[in-house]
C-alpha cells in the first residue's frame, strides 16, 4: 500500500510497522524525518516532484512510503473479545475523510472496533491513514462479506443493534445505550440500506433544528458515539 505526508511518515517511523521503501522529493529538507529515517536503516530514491505527483492521490509533501496492505481482522475478534461492549459499523461509507475522522473519534472514545463491509466500502488507504491521524495503530477494523448477517451474529453475542436514520426513527437521546451495543452509521448518500435497518432494534435520528436535513457521516457518527458512551459512565 503506498502512503504518503509527513505527519503519517512520521507515525510510520515511530511504530512497528514495515516499511517496504521510501521516495523523497529531491531537495527534501525536513531534518527530523531524514534523521528517523536514517536511524531507523531504510534506504530511500529521490524524485522529481512530478513523479511523486504521478504516484500519489493528494498532497504527498515530499514523501511517499510503501507499506503492507492493512491487516484486516475477522467478526471472531469481535466476538471472543472481552472488551468490545460496544462496536461501530459502517455501512458501505464512501469518503476516505468519513471514515479516517469516525476511526479518530472512535479511539478517542475508547471504542477498538469497526466493523466494515468488503465491498462498496472505501478501504484502510493514505487518506484514511492521513486523516485518522496515527490513530489506526490502536484500531481493530473488521472486514466481513455481509453487513446484515454479520448484525445478526452480534445479535446473538448479545448486542443490541441501533443504527441512524432519518424516517421510523426515535430522538437518539431516548433510547438506553447500557447494554452491549453495535452502533451503525449508513452511506454519506443513502444512509443504511432498507436491509440493515431490518436488522436493527432501534432507529434513532440527530433532530435538525435548521434548514439541513442531515450531518456529515463523520460529525453524527461522533455524536452518537460519544451520546453511547456518556450513558455508560
Amino acid at each position: 500500500m503506498i502512503v504518503y505526508g509527513r505527519n503519517v511518515a512520521k507515525d510510520l517511523l515511530k511504530s512497528s510497522t514495515k516499511i517496504q521503501s521510501i521516495i523523497l522529493q529531491d531537495g527534501f529538507n525536513d531534518k527530523d524525518l531524514l534523521s528517523m529515517i536514517e536511524n531507523a536503516k531504510i534506504k530511500v530514491q529521490y524524485k522529481p516532484k512530478h513523479e511523486l505527483d504521478r504516484l500519489s492521490d493528494g498532497v504527498h509533501q515530499g514523501i511517499i512510503l510503501t507499506i503492507p496492505d492493512y491487516p484486516y481482522r475477522d467478526l471472531n475478534s469481535v466476538l471472543n473479545s472481552d472488551s468490545d461492549d460496544v462496536v461501530v459499523v459502517l455501512d458501505h461509507l464512501e469518503d476516505p475523510h468519513n471514515f479516517g475522522a469516525i476511526i479518530r473519534t472512535c479511539e478517542a472514545a475508547g471504542i477498538h472496533s469497526i466493523i466494515i463491509p468488503k465491498d462498496r466500502q472505501v478501504p484502510v488507504n493514505a487518506t484514511v491513514m492521513k486523516t485518522s491521524v496515527g490513530t489506526l495503530d490502536n484500531m481493530n477494523i473488521v472486514s466481513v462479506a455481509n453487513i446484515a448477517s454479520s448484525l445478526n451474529r452480534l445479535k446473538d453475542a448479545g448486542y443490541w443493534i441501533v443504527g441512524t436514520a432519518l424516517e421510523n426513527s426515535v430522538d437518539y437521546r431516548e433510547v438506553d445505550y447500557s447494554g452491549k451495543i453495535a452502533l451503525v452509521i449508513g452511506n454519506e448518500g443513502s444512509g443504511i440500506s432498507q436491509l440493515v435497518s431490518r436488522e436493527c432494534d432501534y432507529l434513532v435520528k440527530i433532530p435538525m433544528y435548521g434548514k439541513t436535513n442531515s450531518l456529515n457521516a463523520s460529525v453524527a457518527a461522533g455524536i452518537m458515539i460519544y451520546e453511547v458512551i456518556r450513558n455508560r459512565k
